[in-house]
């Protein structure tokens, strides 16, 4: 994140995939108290602390990725096409953890969900089917996608 600069380091049919720079410092200004969504509130002297959000937002610097999303069957779960995921490899998936796998050498971004002994890939839109993980397939947790930097509409 740092000065934003996105080092492209490879790129599949809906997934292009950057490394995570945190080499160099950025520190943004931060509101130490929270800023209402509802009712405005006094300003006042809260701009304070200051903040990286590679600190924030990175928890393993050295298994931490970015992937860009193409795509929109995870727009339920508020990840739309191009978005930028941060993924870190480190994380130990759990059941409903949104996961980047790799199925038959094919890359996908869902929900993952244990049932019964069985394993799905999960979709977050009504389009698309979950997937059932079998022992036929070529099946991999790549890593945990932990945060969702997007635009807003």
């Amino acid at each position: 994140m740092n000065d934003l600069r996105l080092n492209k380091i490879s790129e599949s049919e809906e997934l292009e995939f950057y490394s995570a720079e945190t080499a160099t410092d950025l520190k943004i200004p931060l509101f130490e108290s929270g800023v209402s969504a509802g009712f405005p509130s006094p300003a006042d002297d809260y701009l304070d602390l200051p903040i990286d959000l590679n600190e924030f937002l990175i928890k393993h610097p050295a298994a931490t990725f970015y992937v860009r999303v193409k795509g929109d069957s995870m727009e339920g779960a508020g990840i739309k096409n191009g978005d930028l995921l941060i993924v870190d490899r480190a994380e130990e998936p759990r059941s409903n953890s949104i996961v980047l796998g790799v199925i038959d050498g094919d890359f996908t971004v869902k929900r993952i969900r244990k049932k019964g002994g069985e394993l799905y890939l999960i979709p977050d839109n009504p389009d698309f089917k979950p997937i059932k993980i079998d022992d036929n397939m070529d099946f991999q947790v790549w890593g945990v996608v932990t945060y969702v930097v997007h635009k807003p509409e």
